[in-house]
């Protein structure tokens, strides 16, 4: 299937990428592969293995035949040669970093990222002795100089939580390109259907599964693609993918495995030595919900934007944060780089502030009081008060949560009944 991927549609790609009939069973759906261990065929098997000179399966922290199918599967809806899935969005970030860094080393990234992001790069990855700047990459002359000499990557969402900023990838992929590092997309947000970071100069994606992949509130998971375009080689920025590695007698990556250096690297010594592999029940689920990927994604992209056109005409309302708002300053950007929608993920501003923002949360019906977002059903929550909860009132405003700020995932229902649950719930708020 994936020699012939090109010849493919997205819609057709999301079905089929990765996957072929069971050849014991004849099963047409991937199997849940929920085992640890894979006999080898010889001793010269099994060390050909180990020593990577094939590919196939060992153990199920390093590879599942499940887990495989979706990693190509993301990776072909992507446009990339090869994918590391994990255990959450989190694990996918830190198993995007690990190759590249080492202590000393930075990545310059936007202000606008999820909560959890921000204080994992703020504050987290300090202990492996990294560091993150903080910058507002509509600012290109900041982000140029924001790099120095031990920046090892640049970091953003394509489409923002919570604010649903889109962000200009052309433009900092140029500068990542002048700097001679990678641009590390989030694509959690947009998904391959509504944006494909690739096409616009980035070299890798992340996503966390759980949210829009999966579809369904029930999955967790994070998944690392790699483009296959960039030089690991051309300067000595990377000695993990260009020099000799210890563990596997004097290795080169790049040298030996080309464009599947950086993924295999994400197995070999990413999955094997920290372990956050994703389940094969995991995978399953969400390759069931891939599988309906596109059909959900106009739907949360209609239903988004009608309710965010009635927000906006509300007088109770300060403001709506929505790229497919005519009147977003990041409108033409959104339909450059996203023509099918801007996701169904946005924030507005209530004018009773803070406290009508908490009390808001609690009279919806419909929507429920979650801290996730890509769900069938529509979700709410107060980022100041919960996921942005740990930053400072500045990062809080800088990524798009200030205290007068109610984001909303926009599932499946009814787009009317929705704006009757806001409507309601609005009232009461502020009464």
């Amino acid at each position: 299937m994936s020699d012939d991927a090109p010849k493919y549609s997205f819609e057709t790609l999301q079905i089929h990428a990765g996957a072929q009939p069971d050849p014991t069973t004849g099963a047409r759906q991937t199997p849940i592969y929920q085992n640890t261990g894979y006999v080898f065929r010889d001793a010269d098997h099994a060390a050909a293995l180990f020593n990577l000179q094939e590919v196939g399966f060992i153990y199920s922290r390093l590879t599942n035949p499940t887990v495989s199918v979706l990693q190509e599967r993301v990776a072909t809806l992507e446009g990339g040669v090869g994918a590391t899935a994990c255990s959450s969005g989190h694990a996918a970030q830190i198993l995007a970093l690990l190759p590249l860094m080492g202590p000393g080393d930075n990545i310059v990234v936007s202000t606008r990222l999820y909560g959890g992001t921000v204080t994992q790069f703020s504050q987290t990855i300090k202990r492996f002795g990294w560091e993150a700047k903080f910058v507002d990459f509509d600012d290109r002359g900041a982000v140029s100089r924001a790099c120095t000499k031990k920046t090892k990557a640049i970091f953003c969402e394509a489409i923002a939580n919570p604010g649903g900023h889109v962000t200009d990838l052309p433009a900092i992929a140029k500068i990542a390109e002048r700097k001679g590092v990678p641009l590390i997309v989030d694509n959690t947000t947009a998904t391959p259907y509504l944006c494909r970071p690739f096409e616009h100069g980035a070299h890798i994606v992340v996503h966390s599964t759980t949210k829009y992949l999966s579809g369904n509130g029930t999955s967790m998971g994070g998944i690392v693609v790699d483009s296959g375009t960039f030089d690991w080689s051309a300067s000595d920025k990377f000695p993990s993918l260009s020099q000799p590695e210890p563990a596997y007698h004097g290795l080169k990556f790049h040298e030996t495995f080309g464009p599947l250096a950086y993924t295999l690297h994400g197995h070999a010594i990413g999955l094997r030595d920290l372990g956050p592999c994703q389940s094969p029940q995991n995978a399953f689920q969400t390759l069931l919900g891939i599988e309906t990927l596109s059909l959900r994604m106009e739907r949360h992209c209609e239903n988004a934007l009608k309710i965010a056109t009635w927000l906006e005409n509300d007088e109770r309302i300060e403001s709506v944060s929505y790229a497919g708002l005519k009147s977003s300053p990041v409108f033409r950007r959104a339909r450059k780089l996203c023509p099918k929608g801007a996701s169904g993920l946005f924030t507005f501003k209530v004018k009773g502030g803070y406290e009508a923002c908490r009390k808001l949360v609690e009279e919806v019906n419909i929507f429920s009081h979650v801290a996730n977002l890509g769900d069938t059903r529509s979700l709410i929550i107060h980022s100041a008060s919960t996921t942005h909860r740990q930053l400072s009132p500045e990062q809080q405003e800088a990524a798009g949560a200030g205290p007068d700020v109610v984001r909303v995932s926009i599932g499946l229902e009814n787009a009317d009944d929705l704006i009757a649950d806001l409507d309601q719930g609005l009232t009461a708020a502020l009464t």
